[in-house]
């Protein structure tokens, strides 16, 4: 999947105002998409849906990784 441009990305909840944020676009078939703000036309990365649930639960939960 190398076009990612029709998605709808999403800032994370945590973002800060000074245009620091990461972007998650979900809706994809067992993927998950994440960007820098910043840079919208620049790279994305793609992880699986369930490694990235996985890091996003453990990032909550404060656990080393």
């Amino acid at each position: 999947m190398s076009d990612l441009s029709g998605l709808t990305w999403r800032k994370a909840s945590h973002s800060s105002d000074q245009g620091n944020c990461v972007e998650v676009a979900g809706g994809l078939a067992g993927v998950v998409g994440v960007r820098d703000s910043k840079d919208v036309a620049g790279p994305a990365l793609i992880f699986g849906a369930y490694q990235w649930r996985a890091f996003v639960q453990t990032l909550k939960s404060n656990r080393p990784a």
